[in-house]
């Protein structure tokens, strides 16, 4: 008898936290472009 619960999770395309990733990069990006020190 196994004792532990696998779980997962997966996220479509749309998804809000897939949505707040690209803007997280999109800023980040934007910050590094314009201060290649900012890192």
């Amino acid at each position: 008898m196994s004792d532990y619960l696998f779980t997962s999770e997966s996220v479509g395309e749309g998804h809000p936290d897939k949505v707040s990733d690209q803007i997280s990069d999109a800023i980040l990006d934007a910050i590094l472009a314009q201060d290649k020190h900012s890192r």
